[in-house]
């Protein structure tokens, strides 16, 4: 058997690697010389392959279902429907409505039908093909009106959720309306009032590696589990009733994971793999292909926003009134949560006194969808931002002073009703983006006259010689929260153990956070050695043998469970200095009296006399500390008014794209993508510039070419492939210059600021705005595609 578990990350690097030093990631070179272990590595002497049977139809009732054909094939195991789950038949991560396996009806296309393990993939793909389904075809739901029409099939009858009696139909999962102020009275006083409808289409998460795992069945009648997640305890949570053990028979372990982005913090083939493994007896791995994954995660939501702003003849504000429909497919995921970051951030960085929104979430027979990068703020971004550059234009301002003008600062009210308490500089970031040195114009043409095609619209394909391209600039700011919102208790989990080995200190620090690409492995090994003064840490292998970390994802990671990585750090560091002080407390008068800090492996007073060694201190003896550590609590939105303590922590970031544009063909080169971001302290600043450029460019991503298409009329993905979902290339990417500001929040670890997610938002509609310069065209749907600059 391999080993299943990538080995314990361990760095060394003398004194230095603390918190502020960009240290290099321990798994980097392991990445990018293809040594690191992925989920789809792992490996087991005497496994067998499993693989699901998805529906072919998004609204269908299965009538009947024969396996006999497909169990009969040799090499075969097992095959499991519906009928043959031993416990709890349904899932979810707020609402429980997702069948494990088709309970008699699909509602969306790729849904999962039924099992099959067998000892060669393609053999369980071919037995697969063979089971028989009768499939009696239903009425689609695929947008609001056929959703909530009078005759609209209800797709999960008697609904019993917290959210049901707070929706005004059953089709939709969540609504959140935020009211503040006295919209009709500001609609009076308004000079300038513009009004927009906005769409943004289905963006997949297209994560480097596909779903994937190793179920091990285990002789306590257990199973052992090696996962790609991003959330082991949630998984775990949702696992235990369908498999009907407790979850200390199920332990699970952190594989390598390649990307996540919010599309593994839904089941996908957990539980289908302990099912066959433990109906077996054998260790079952399953292994997502690529066409497979479109339709075994969830994805971004699809919205339909209208908005209406009025403001003076002066450029203040006055209101802001907005409906927001996000389409959340066939079942629920984390829609509810989406839909009150939609609602609670609809206004964008802006100081407004008078707000009337709504945030919806559909329930349809489209692809589900759930968290993905920016969780709901994104496309109210888009839609605010295009909001921004039409009144601007409607008053004669420059785009950026208007936002400046409005922008909110530390102190302003949300709309919520939550006070900022801690740095916003929206203005300061929209000021250095501005002033940030725009790219020399016409940089195709070299010395000679001649055209460098790479950087034309159409790049190599060699459609324009630069005859018909122009060049436009916009801008565009956003604000996004960090961490889970509404009263969710938000904790991490974190394990320190300090001892001496091979006469070195050395920190081994173990929690269940998932290491999905965004480097917290690295900033958990330098909190520990600013902390514990020593240079040798080892991360353990994140399980569920220690308390849950939460997810990967809201931004909330470094924030969350380094929080609690350094406060464990603290306890071990007391008991530290108690054994010392207990050791040798007449060695010197300053055991007694002084303060005593770690640094450099040693136990030294405030003023700098070195006492002694950690190792000396230890003789042998571990010293280790386990506890959860939460932010400052939040509450729910108030179901009527939204009002409420919403949001731990605001984050904010600010684009100016520069484009150029063949207004012939259509085409749309992205020459600079520049982003100010405020990120409170920068822990490791290049790792933080890595995470700004690449929400940024999943920004550029939405904006220009990324698209889940589905068919309006059947409800079907037409493009489950990357031949035909396009995502950026380093050949679109352009140049993304960082100014990072840090400006501490004093509520965070170290004054962090969660910085992932923020940049997505802003690089999206600054795009659009520069697209918009260069046409004239009002573009009101991303992503553009050709056919909306060019009319064919």
């Amino acid at each position: 058997m391999r080993d299943l578990t990538p080995t314990g990350l361990t760095q060394a690097s003398g004194t230095k690697g603390g918190i502020g030093e960009s240290t290099l990631r321990p798994d980097g070179t392991l990445k990018v010389t293809g040594e690191f272990a992925y989920a789809s590595d792992l490996w087991h002497e005497d496994m067998l392959w499993g693989v699901t049977l998805r529906s072919p139809h998004a609204h269908a009732r299965v009538r009947s279902l024969d396996v006999a054909e497909a169990l009969a094939t040799p090499g075969v195991h097992a095959v499991l429907t519906h009928a043959d789950l031993p416990a709890a038949t349904r899932y979810g991560l707020e609402i429980e409505d997702t069948p494990v396996l088709a309970d008699g009806v699909v509602r969306h296309h790729g849904e999962p039908v039924a099992l099959v393990a067998a000892d060669h993939p393609e053999t369980a793909r071919r037995a697969a093909a063979k089971i028989r389904v009768d499939y009696e075809t239903l009425p689609v739901v695929t947008d609001e009106a056929s959703a909530t029409a009078p005759d609209a099939p209800v797709l999960h009858p008697g609904r019993t959720d917290d959210h049901a009696p707070h929706v005004p139909h059953p089709n939709i999962v969540h609504r959140q309306p935020i009211v503040r102020g006295d919209v009709s009275a500001a609609k009076d006083r308004a000079e300038v009032i513009v009004t927009g409808e906005y769409e943004v289409g289905m963006q997949d998460q297209a994560f480097l590696g596909p779903e994937s795992g190793l179920a091990v069945p285990a002789e306590d009648g257990g199973v052992d589990l090696y996962i790609a997640t991003q959330w082991l305890h949630a998984d775990l949570r949702q696992i235990a009733p369908v498999l009907g053990l407790p979850e200390e028979k199920i332990r699970m372990t952190l594989s390598g994971v390649g990307g996540a982005f919010g599309g593994r913090e839904d089941l996908s083939m957990q539980a289908h793999a302990c099912l066959l493994a433990l109906r077996t007896g054998r260790p079952v791995k399953m292994v997502y292909n690529r066409f497979e994954s479109f339709f075994g995660h969830v994805h971004r939501h699809p919205a339909r926003l209208r908005y209406e702003h009025g403001a003076t003849r002066d450029g203040d504000l006055l209101y802001v009134t907005a409906r927001i429909v996000l389409d959340g497919g066939a079942y629920a995921s984390s829609s509810p949560a989406v839909v009150g970051n939609a609602a609670s951030l609809a206004v964008g960085p802006y100081v407004v006194d008078h707000v009337d929104v709504e945030a919806i979430a559909l329930y349809t027979n489209n692809p589900p969808c759930g968290a993905m990068r920016g969780f709901g703020a994104v496309q109210a971004c888009f839609a605010y931002e295009a909001q921004m550059d039409k009144l601007a234009a409607a008053l004669g301002m420059d785009p950026v002073e208007f936002r400046r003008r409005n922008a909110m600062s530390q102190g302003a009210v949300m709309p919520t009703g939550q006070v900022v308490d801690s740095p916003a500089p929206v203005a300061e970031l929209l000021r250095r983006v501005k002033a940030m040195p725009l790219p020399p114009a016409r940089q195709w043409e070299s010395a000679g006259g001649a055209a460098d095609v790479r950087a034309l619209p159409g790049g190599l394909s060699n459609t324009t010689h630069g005859e018909s391209v122009v060049r436009g600039v916009g801008y565009a700011v956003g604000i996004k929260n960090v961490g889970f919102s509404e009263g969710f208790d938000d904790y991490s989990t974190a394990r320190v153990r300090l001892e001496a080995v091979g006469g070195e200190a050395v920190a081994t620090v173990h929690t269940a956070m998932a290491e999905v690409g965004q480097g917290g492995v690295t900033v958990h090994a330098q909190i520990a050695r600013t902390e514990l003064g020593v240079a040798r840490v080892t991360i353990h292998p994140a399980d569920t043998r220690v308390g849950s970390a939460g997810s990967t994802s809201a931004s909330r990671q470094t924030y969350v469970t380094g929080g609690a990585v350094k406060h464990v750090c603290e306890l071990v560091r007391e008991k530290v200095l108690e054994l010392a002080r207990a050791r040798f407390g007449t060695y010197h008068p300053a055991w007694a009296t002084a303060e005593l800090l770690l640094e450099d492996g040693k136990v030294v007073t405030d003023g700098g006399e070195v006492l002694a060694t950690l190792v000396d201190v230890l003789e042998g003896e571990a010293v280790e500390a386990e506890d959860e550590w939460r932010h400052r609590p939040t509450r729910p939105f108030d179901r009527r008014t939204g009002q409420g303590f919403g949001h731990v922590q605001y984050s904010f970031a600010a684009h100016r794209a520069v484009v150029e544009v063949d207004t012939e063909l259509g085409l749309v080169k992205v020459v600079e993508l520049a982003c100010a971001q405020d990120v409170g302290k920068a822990l490791n600043p290049l790792s933080v510039t890595g995470q700004i450029q690449g929400g940024t460019t999943q920004g550029l991503g939405l904006a220009v070419m990324e698209e889940i298409v589905v068919d309006p009329v059947t409800a079907k993905v037409r493009n489950p492939s990357f031949t035909d979902y396009l995502i950026p290339t380093i050949l679109d990417t352009p140049a993304i210059p960082v100014d990072v500001l840090e400006l501490a929040d004093d509520h965070a670890p170290y004054g962090l600021r969660g910085v992932g997610e923020a940049p997505t938002l802003s690089s999206t509609p600054a795009v659009v705005a520069a697209i918009r310069q260069a046409t004239g065209l009002a573009l009101t749907r991303v992503p553009v595609r050709p056919e909306h600059l060019t009319g064919r």
